[in-house]
């Protein structure tokens, strides 16, 4: 191996020792958590900033679009999962920005939709982003359901959430990585039991 790719593969395996200590069985009950909102036909807010609001955006998309069943006839009329991503609309968020402060952004959008038993899905490598806990706050005190993808301890974000998703890993750009295989393992495990739900019996003879 060259020197110049050295950082590369002692990257590659601090990463995989992350990956391979994952809190799965909190991953797991936050799909129990998406179902149970999927099944009561409750909405989803997600919300995270630089990359992580990158991923509230593509883990609101999957969720959504990966969740809709177009298929037979038979499905074309199931219940589908609300998914929404608060970090979408620019304007909105520059106007809560630059009206009040950048520590409203999520929580002044949040209020007027979220609801007693929605789900708010903050996602936070450090877990102290101010405007992610604002969010979770509200949606505590409005009686939703909370979840949250962090690292690094899980910061002040740990305490406001019932799901807490705490990558093993003080590395922001490790735990990005981390949270990015996370949310698609939520994807499909809540792919499967939407489908398995919904899919029409087999014909009897």
């Amino acid at each position: 191996m060259s020197e110049s790719t050295s950082d590369y593969a002692r990257y590659l395996s601090d990463l995989k020792i992350v990956l391979d200590n994952l809190p799965l069985e909190d991953t797991k009950r936050a799909a129990d958590i998406l179902f149970k909102a999927y099944q009561n036909d409750r909405t989803v807010f997600l919300f995270g900033n630089g990359g992580s609001a990158a991923l509230a955006s593509h883990l609101a998309t999957v969720l959504a679009k990966g969740t809709h069943f177009p298929g037979p006839a038979a499905l074309k009329t199931v219940r589908r999962l609300k998914a929404i991503s608060l970090t979408d609309n620019v304007p909105m968020m520059t106007a809560w920005s630059n009206d009040l402060s950048y520590e409203f952004v999520f929580a002044g959008p949040l209020e007027n939709f979220i609801r007693a038993r929605d789900v708010a899905f903050g996602i936070s490598s450090s877990g102290n982003s101010p405007n992610v806990l604002r969010a979770l706050e509200l949606a505590r005190r409005v009686a939703a359901t909370t979840i949250g993808l962090t690292g690094c301890g899980g910061g002040k974000m740990k305490n406001l959430l019932d799901c807490p998703i705490i990558v093993p890993s003080n590395h922001v750009q490790q735990v990005e990585d981390a949270h990015l295989v996370l949310a698609h393992l939520i994807f499909l495990d809540l792919k499967a039991r939407i489908e398995a739900s919904v899919s029409p019996s087999p014909a009897r003879h």
